[in-house]
C-alpha cells in the first residue's frame, strides 16, 4: 500500500538578489513520520522551513501540503511551525504564554483552560505554570516553545534546530517529547546540524548543504551507499600533518580526513587494515596519542560527500 505524502517540495528555488540560497530543492515527507533536514548552519534550511511553512514565499517552485499551497489559510492551520527563536513573551507566566496562542486560534474559555493544562502537563512545566518565562532555563523555554506549537493540534510539526545550544541531558529531554508526538501520529519536519539527532530521531534523513540535497533516505542507506563500514580514528599532537601524508599515500586521500590533530580513515576492513597501519606510522618515527575504531555515523557521510565536518 502506498504511503501518503503529507508534504511534497519540488524543485524549491529562494533567491535573495543574486545570491541563491536554496537551488532546486525537492522531497517527500510522509504522514507519521520524523524527516530530518542535517547540515550545517547557512545550509538553507530555515529558509526552506519558512517556505513550507507559508511564512515565505519561494522564487520558483513548489510546496503542497495535503494536497494544497501553505499559504492557504485552510492549511496554515494543520501547520505547528516552531522556529530557532524564542516565541515567548518574557513578562508572562507560562500559562499566559499558552493562553494568549490559544486566543490566537480563537480558543477560549474552558477548552483554552482545558488545552493550555493538557499541553503544560505534556511537556513537563505545569508546575513552573506561574513562573515568568524570564526565569526559566533554556530547557524550559524550549519546551514552552514546543507547547505552543501545539497549540492549535496541527497534524504537521516544523521542528527548527529545536534542541539548538542545550545541554546534552536537555537535549534528551527534549528528543523524548519529539518521539512522543511522533507516536500520537503527528508528521514532523526536522531541522538539525546535530547528526546523533538525526540518527536517533529521524526516519529518514536529507543531507543538505550550501542550498542542495545532497542524498537522501534511512541513516543506515545512507551510510550503504556511500560503502562506509568502519572509521578508525588517530590522534596526534606531534606531526599530524606528516602522519596524514603518510596514510594518504599508504590508503588513498580519499579514505582519509584531517580535522585538527584527529585523522578519520574509512577501511573496509578494519581489524584486518588497522594493525598494518599503526606499525607503519611507528616504523616511520611518529608516535601518536590514541586510536579507536567505530561504525560510522550520519556525519562520517557528510565528510565524504563534502570533505568537511558539520558544523
Amino acid at each position: 500500500m502506498a504511503r501518503e505524502a503529507v508534504i511534497i517540495v519540488e524543485d524549491l528555488v529562494k533567491r535573495y538578489g543574486d545570491i541563491e540560497a536554496v537551488k532546486k530543492v525537492s522531497f517527500k515527507v510522509f504522514k507519521g513520520e520524523i524527516y530530518g533536514l542535517l547540515g550545517p548552519n547557512g545550509a538553507g534550511k530555515t529558509t526552506i522551513f519558512k517556505i513550507i511553512a507559508g511564512i515565505s514565499n519561494p522564487t520558483s517552485g513548489r510546496v503542497l501540503i495535503f494536497g494544497s499551497d501553505p499559504r492557504d489559510y485552510r492549511v496554515r492551520s494543520k501547520i505547528g511551525y516552531c522556529p530557532q527563536e524564542n516565541i515567548t513573551y518574557s513578562d508572562l507566566t507560562g500559562y499566559e504564554n499558552l493562553m494568549f496562542y490559544l486566543r490566537l486560534y480563537n480558543i477560549g474559555g474552558g477548552e483554552a483552560r482545558r488545552r493550555a493544562e493538557h499541553l503544560l502537563k505534556m511537556v513537563g512545566l505545569w508546575d513552573y505554570r506561574s513562573m515568568r518565562v524570564r526565569k526559566y532555563s533554556g530547557g524550559m523555554k524550549s519546551r514552552l516553545n514546543i507547547a505552543i506549537t501545539l497549540a492549535g493540534d496541527p497534524d504537521i510539526l516544523i521542528l527548527d534546530e529545536p534542541t539548538v545550544g542545550l545541554d546534552p541531558n536537555i537535549r534528551r529531554e527534549i528528543w523524548d517529547m519529539i518521539n512522543s508526538l511522533k507516536e500520537a501520529g503527528k508528521t514532523i519536519l526536522l531541522a538539525t546540524h546535530y547528526m546523533e539527532e538525526a540518527e536517533v530521531l529521524c526516519d529518514r534523513v536529507g543531507i543538505i548543504d550550501s542550498g542542495k540535497i545532497i542524498d537522501e533516505g534511512t541513516p543506515d542507506e545512507l551510510k550503504k551507499r556511500v560503502g562506509l563500514k568502519s572509521i578508525l580514528y588517530i590522534s596526534a599532537v606531534k606531526n599530524i600533518g606528516e602522519i596524514y601524508n603518510v596514510l594518504a599515500d599508504l590508503i588513498g586521500s580519499d579514505k582519509v580526513f584531517r580535522e585538527d590533530n584527529i585523522i578519520r580513515l574509512y577501511l573496509d576492513e578494519p581489524y584486518k587494515e588497522s594493525p598494518k597501519i599503526l606499525e607503519e606510522i611507528f616504523n616511520r618515527g611518529y608516535s601518536i596519542e590514541s586510536f579507536k575504531i567505530s561504525p560510522p555515523t550520519l556525519e562520517d557521510v557528510f565528510i565524504k560527500y563534502t570533505g568537511r565536518r558539520l558544523e
